[in-house]
């Protein structure tokens, strides 16, 4: 009778007797014949790939048994899966892979086709959490390794599908610009996932970019593997379920296979890659496969499957079908597989009490030591090279770039057109940077921040996509790693939110999972915040940012000002480069074409866009505050940021009037915050009015408290914040957000206490 949930000794036990029912024919294939007259898979490669299977088999045993005295701490394992290393087998060792949880035996036969690899190793370190573990260091258990082209992924189901899109965008696209990418220029792109993935929202997306590449014309090397074990966890796929929704997505070679049949996994893949590898297009490939062991190691599947079902998926084991394979063709005796099925155990047992003893992360700034390195000299330096490459294309490419009209020569710019000539120089200054988004191309924009770019550079460099915000920031995510620098615009700060997995699963946790391996350059544009006069409603004007703070490591930067913009969008763009950073860039919609700052006409809210020379001089780095001072600026420090610097300055000039002097701190960047400045300007008056157009909860103005608690600050203190709601039509906008009457009132209240 079966247990709730088939044990390691209940499949090792089951392994070792069917093998013993196995007789050795008369007749022996020769191994580098077809070890069967249907497939072109030789016997010799049958009998690698078993010996990966077998691995990856010994692998799930052995984190089962860490885990029974409390030394491993990951027990999904790829029991029932072990067929995918046929997949591994059909690509090239530089292909490079995104992986399933359960893509173990792709893994290990990857490693065995690059000399020196230990993927026993490799993966028993990780299970235990060692500090010495190949892509994470400790971090977490991934099928991850630079060495072999694998870069890891989250467990976050199907977040890594739009990102596998944009690997294969960023192979033909780096090689139209003549980017020399990490990758052969003829790569494929393998992404594998499970059945119930299926039904994600990201893997959606993924396929209907795909489909939608392919309808246009956009070469996509992309091959998509769905390991259908017919289990999301307890909840199973209907039958013929996954089948039908893969098949019939446009655009997609859709090839199936039975994933338990080694030779049969071999041929479709290999067809599946060859098609991809030759003809640049998607494909989908549908593996049958079986979950054995439970999806992990609390899990009783008795609780949901039925008896006969679990009987039925154990005849299927992939590496009992392997090994009759290998002994019906002559390749292997029965006692030679076995001989082969302890030695890998052994080896494994030992290496196991190995990594033991290797040591682990012991600190919290070991762990977050990849997360967001920050060489702001470098950063600095980068500015100034991409200075350097703007000068020497003055006299051609910039000019050219301008038509002619250089922005410095134009007179003073609004935020709008400080971002658009910064956009233009970096295109210049960097030949491997892409703007793409809805939008940005013909139109320049919905508010003209990207017009002309299009037709200085080409679609190839400046190009609209599909509208889906998951799929744009999945092309960012790729053509980073491809080494390309991506600058997606996502059009209003509330479609944000429909894909902030990508930025909070895949972007930033990168650099986390692969200890700094891989990096996400990217810098993402996003219209944003509140105060559209005539056109509004919450999704046009969003205030929430807490999310994106929230996120870490990643950088947000918010500019109120033209040459502030201009500046910060120059240090993210080298904060990218230099330190594969993830930037937020928000820009305050209202504040696009505003000129004046206290009387129309007055020009004091435009600046004058700088020459190259002077970029050095005029760099921002990341996490330093802006400081006006009105009047003595000794009576009250205003601490605020985007909208709130033009309103929070108008009032000031009003105190100003009444001999009140003020400090207005623009905060500029909202993550990481300019601690140092905030507490240095707020000690320098002793009250400090904090204005927030985000929101009272959840708002920026909690981490300026905070940050003057934690940093003792014993001055007075109050908030200025818009109300907790999200942002109505017309003029009833006035009631929640946060204006220039509520910022007097807020400070009459200060200096009166």
């Amino acid at each position: 009778m079966l247990s709730s949930v088939t044990s390691p000794q209940e499949l090792d036990e089951r392994f070792r007797t069917a093998l013993g029912e196995l007789a050795t024919p008369e007749r022996r294939r020769d191994p580098d014949e077809p070890i069967r007259d249907d497939t072109r898979l030789t016997g010799a490669q049958a009998s690698r790939l078993f010996d990966a299977q077998v691995t990856s088999r010994h692998l799930d045993l052995a984190a089962r048994w860490l885990r029974g005295f409390g030394e491993g701490y990951y027990t999904i394992g790829s029991a029932g899966h072990e067929g995918n290393a046929a997949v591994a087998a059909a690509l090239r060792p530089t292909d490079p892979a995104l992986l399933h949880y359960r893509s173990g035996g792709f893994y290990t036969a990857r490693a065995a086709q690059v000399p020196g690899s230990d993927p026993a190793r490799d993966v028993l370190r990780g299970l235990i959490a060692s500090a010495s573990e190949p892509i994470a260091g400790g971090r977490h258990k991934v099928f991850g390794n630079a060495e072999l082209d694998i870069i890891p992924t989250t467990s976050t189901i199907a977040s890594h599908l739009p990102r596998a899109i944009g690997l294969g965008f960023a192979i033909e696209r780096a090689r139209r610009l003549s980017i020399e990418p990490p990758w052969p220029g003829d790569a494929v792109a393998v992404c594998s996932f499970g059945d119930a993935s299926v039904n994600h929202a990201s893997a959606t997306a993924a396929f209907n970019t795909a489909g939608w590449c392919e309808h246009v014309g956009l070469r996509l090397p992309v091959l998509f593997v769905c390991e259908d074990n017919r289990l999301g966890i307890s909840v199973r796929s209907p039958n013929g379920w996954v089948a039908a929704a893969l098949s019939s997505r446009p655009g997609l070679r859709y090839l199936a296979a039975d994933g338990c049949d080694l030779p049969a996994a071999y041929d479709a893949a290999a067809e599946a890659v060859a098609w991809v590898r030759r003809h640049r297009r998607p494909a989908i490939l549908h593996l049958s496969t079986v979950r054995l062991m439970g999806h992990a190691g609390a899990d009783a599947e008795m609780g949901y499957r039925m008896p006969a079902e679990l009987a039925r998926d154990l005849e299927r084991d992939p590496l009992i079908a392997t090994a009759r394979l290998l002994v019906d063709a002559g390749v292997a005796t029965p006692a030679e597989i076995l001989a082969q099925y302890d030695e890998v155990g052994w080896r494994i047992r030992k290496t196991a009490e190995e990594v033991l003893d290797e040591p682990k992360l012991a600190s919290a700034t070991e762990v977050v030591a990849p997360l967001a390195p920050r060489r702001p000299a470098r950063v600095a330096q980068a500015v100034v090279d991409a200075a350097a490459a703007a000068a020497d294309g003055a006299s051609s490419g910039r000019a050219s770039a301008f038509a002619g009209r250089l922005p410095e020569d134009l007179g003073p710019l609004t935020l709008a057109q400080a971002i658009n000539a910064t956009l233009t120089d970096a295109l210049v200054s960097w030949p491997q940077a892409l703007i793409f988004g809805e939008d940005v191309a013909v139109k320049g924009g919905v508010y003209g921040v990207t017009k002309g770019l299009r037709d200085r550079f080409g679609a190839g460099r400046v190009f609209d996509t599909l509208l889906d915000e998951t799929s744009i920031l999945g092309f960012g995510l790729g053509a980073g790693l491809a080494g390309l620098l991506p600058i997606p615009e996502i059009q209003y700060l509330a479609y944000l939110h429909n894909a902030e997995d990508q930025l909070r699963g895949e972007a930033a946790t990168m650099s986390f999972f692969s200890a700094g391996a891989y990096r996400n350059p990217m810098v993402v544009r996003i219209a944003g915040l509140a105060y559209q006069e005539g056109f509004g409603g919450h999704f046009h004007n969003d205030n929430a940012v807490a999310a994106l703070r929230d996120i870490p490591g990643l950088v947000l930067a918010c500019p109120a000002r033209p040459d502030d913009a201009a500046a910060m969008l120059r240090t993210c763009l080298a904060a990218a480069l230099v330190d594969g950073s993830v930037c937020a860039f928000l820009e305050p919609i209202a504040l696009y074409h505003t000129r004046d700052l206290h009387a129309e006409g007055d020009g004091q809210w435009a600046a004058r866009y700088p020459a190259p020379a002077a970029w050095a001089d005029e760099h921002v780095p990341i996490g330093r505050a802006r400081v006006d001072v009105i009047g003595s600026g000794e009576d009250l420090t205003i601490v605020t940021f985007g909208n709130g610097v033009r309103m929070s300055l108008r009032a000031a000039a009003t105190l100003a009037a009444k001999g009140i002097g003020s400090r207005v701190v623009d905060l500029r960047w909202l993550s990481p915050l300019p601690v140092a400045d905030i507490v240095r300007e707020a000690s320098a008056t002793g009250r400090v009015l904090i204005v927030d157009e985000t929101r009272r909860s959840g708002g920026v103005g909690e981490g300026v408290v905070a940050a003057l608690v934690d940093r003792g600050y014993v001055g007075a203190a109050l908030r200025v914040a818009s109300v907790d709601s999200f942002v109505p039509l017309g003029p009833a906008a006035a009631y929640v957000l946060v204006g220039e009457d509520s910022i007097l009132e807020g400070a009459s209240c200060l200096l009166a206490g």
